[in-house]
């Protein structure tokens, strides 16, 4: 497992010419993907088969015979149990928080995320999670520095290794979770790349379980690009050129065969400004209306986000230049919200090239298409992204997204994204079922 860290899956877009390729190459993937899998289950996973989560033999043995709940025993979630103390560090380490409101302290948690996270296999890409990225995704309403856990060298104080988690109200399946589960959303695990044999990262999970744990929380959402027991969800990254020339000249998509450059680009180029009337950025007024048309859209799920409060759409889709753009359809007569579309910015730094040093991402967030077609609301969103000169528009095959991303020309990416849950067992859904986004 590469000592627990996340890897990636969503690097280098397969460019499809035609229908009849672009099947060709999702079925290779998927044949990639099943093999992938069964090396998957094969394998001893020590740490995670130590762990309450749901097992590749439970997988196996069918959903029918899953019942739907906590993994743990009610018995053994009480916070008198939890160890008081933290978990033992190699020698010559320590524990730390790091807060991210102090701009020191989120400077370095930055650093260690740009120099050590997230690469492709090719080590042509690392994203590069900003400052102000961080500070977005790290403290929505509710958040505890305690849960931003750090790992210093004792001696030099230098941050090597970071985990976090944020609390959410996530709901499960049609059973025991349909009301929603207080849960935290784990992220940002990583491992200076010169530690990574000292086996860091179990012990970091241990560690923030831990204190989740003492705040009577006991079930966690987290994704990975790595298959490990056992998957909830299996989703595929998709990736719409929107600078086909500067994509392709770092490597990151391919030329078709019997593509020019020229055709290309004209092929990609989408129309000069949005057609949906009514549209506009999001603003603080508008969050009471988000806040009821997100948790009834999102209501369809069997995996989702449950919106708790006005502040908390304010946080999470208020416009933030670089990080977030959310745009909302306003009915000219009525003034309701109507639809929305937002996607947040995740550059990465483009290694070994001379020309070209970032490549600027936007992953689509969260969509409803009510009063418009899907096809023409995210065309909208492909516009506003190229507009802010963004490069490449990332969306999972989540949500009803499927039914965009042929029509729009996105390609599809090289990899799967797993969605897992901590202390929880489902049946396992189809990527349309899921209505949650993971930073």
């Amino acid at each position: 497992e590469r000592d627990g860290e996340r890897e990636s899956c969503l690097f280098v877009c397969f460019v499809a010419m035609d229908g009849a390729r672009d099947q060709e190459i999702q079925q290779l993937l998927e044949q990639l993907h099943l093999k992938e899998k069964e090396e998957a289950v094969r394998k001893k996973h020590t740490f995670w088969e130590s762990q309450p989560v749901k097992q590749f033999s439970e997988e196996q043995a069918g959903d029918d015979a899953l019942e739907e709940g906590p993994v743990q025993a009610l018995s053994d979630q009480d916070v008198t149990k939890v160890k008081k103390d933290s978990y033992t560090l190699p020698g010559g380490y320590e524990w730390c928080d790091c807060n991210i409101s102090n701009g020191e302290s989120v400077q370095e948690v930055y650093t260690l995320l740009s120099e050590n996270y997230v690469e492709d296999d090719d080590n042509m890409f690392r994203f590069n999670y900003s400052a102000a990225f961080l500070s977005w995704a790290l403290q929505p309403p509710g958040f505890k520095s305690f849960w931003h856990v750090g790992v210093r060298v004792i001696k030099s104080k230098k941050l090597v290794a970071f985990i976090s988690a944020v609390p959410a109200k996530i709901r499960v399946g049609q059973k025991k979770g349909k009301d929603g589960v207080s849960m935290v959303e784990i992220n940002f695990l990583c491992v200076h790349k010169k530690l990574r044999t000292k086996r860091l990262a179990p012990v970091l999970i241990r560690e923030i379980t831990r204190r989740v744990n003492m705040f009577d929380i006991w079930q966690a959402s987290y994704t990975a690009g790595v298959i490990i027991p056992t998957p909830l969800a299996t989703c595929r990254y998709f990736h719409r050129s929107l600078n086909p020339k500067k994509l392709i000249e770092v490597g990151f998509s391919k030329l078709g065969k019997r593509m020019t450059l020229s055709r290309t680009i004209k092929l990609h180029k989408l129309p000069a400004s949005p057609s949906t009337k009514g549209l506009r950025r999001m603003r603080k007024e508008d969050a009471p209306q988000v806040l009821k048309l997100l948790n009834a859209y999102l209501a369809d799920f069997d995996l989702a986000c449950l919106f708790q409060s006005v502040d908390e759409v304010e946080h999470w889709f208020l416009p933030r230049d670089n990080v977030i753009y959310t745009y909302v359809v306003e009915n000219e007569s009525s003034k309701k919200i109507t639809d929305l579309m937002s996607f947040y910015s995740l550059p990465s730094t483009i290694i070994g090239n001379e020309h070209h040093k970032e490549l600027r991402a936007a992953f689509s967030y969260y969509n409803i298409a009510k009063t418009v077609e899907w096809k023409s609301l995210m065309e909208d969103a492909l516009i506003c992204a190229r507009d802010e000169e963004f490069d490449v528009f990332n969306a999972l095959d989540i949500m009803e997204n499927s039914t965009f991303l042929r029509s729009l020309k996105f390609g599809i990416g090289d990899g799967h994204l797993q969605y897992y849950l901590y202390n929880w067992k489902s049946p396992t859904l189809p990527p349309g079922k899921v209505g949650l986004v993971l930073l």
